[in-house]
């Protein structure tokens, strides 16, 4: 995929626009969640469709420290463990306890997390509508439901030398069959070239 044709990144100010603008919608606890699964997990649209309960909590049905990915939710085998973001577990903890009594207790291996008013689940191209919708809202050109896991792989790639990894521990979160995959996700700084040039 050329550069000019893959969506585009968002700034820490268009998250927060576009998270207060989710946060009034008519459903705004589920919207937000959807935009959280993109943006703090890197999650596909077909992932977030297809994300169910049995994944995000434990044993004893409290949210997880981490997103247990299958094969069937995901694209090909890339299902994966994901480490839960701070702000989106306690988001996905607030939305489960409004939603945890329509849900019957006994089938949450078989329940899906992003549900719609008529259906019990959705389907990956009305997550990708809904992106569409809520980009063009906005007024943010050039994104798409791609857009919140290209921001996610962007930043977590520029920071994980912090913690001690590398590019190979962004790929095994993103689920990427190949390292070069991954690096065409992640988008460049011209102000970070240009620092890094004057430090030579």
């Amino acid at each position: 995929m050329g550069l000019t044709k893959q969506s585009k990144t968002l700034s820490n100010t268009q998250i927060e626009v576009l998270t207060d603008y989710l946060s009034k919608t008519r459903n705004g606890l589920r919207d937000k969640l959807i935009f959280l699964l993109s943006i703090k997990a890197g999650l596909r649209a077909k992932e977030i469709a297809h994300l169910t309960w049995s994944m995000v909590l434990n044993s004893n049905n409290e949210v997880n420290d981490s997103i247990h990915l299958t094969n069937s939710a995901s694209k090909g085998s890339s299902g994966r463990v994901i480490p839960m973001n701070s702000k989106l577990k306690e988001h996905l903890e607030h939305y489960f306890s409004s939603v945890k009594d329509k849900i019957w207790l006994t089938k949450l291996d078989h329940s899906f997390v992003i549900t719609t008013e008529r259906a019990t689940k959705t389907s990956p191209q009305v997550i990708v509508n809904k992106f569409m919708k809520w980009y063009r809202d906005i007024g943010y050109l050039g994104c798409s439901s791609h857009s919140g896991r290209r921001t996610f792989i962007t930043n977590t790639s520029r920071k994980i030398s912090l913690v001690g990894g590398s590019l190979r521990d962004i790929q095994m979160i993103a689920g990427h069959k190949y390292l070069h995959t991954t690096q065409r996700y992640i988008d460049y700084d011209t102000e970070c070239q240009k620092r890094v040039v004057d430090l030579v």
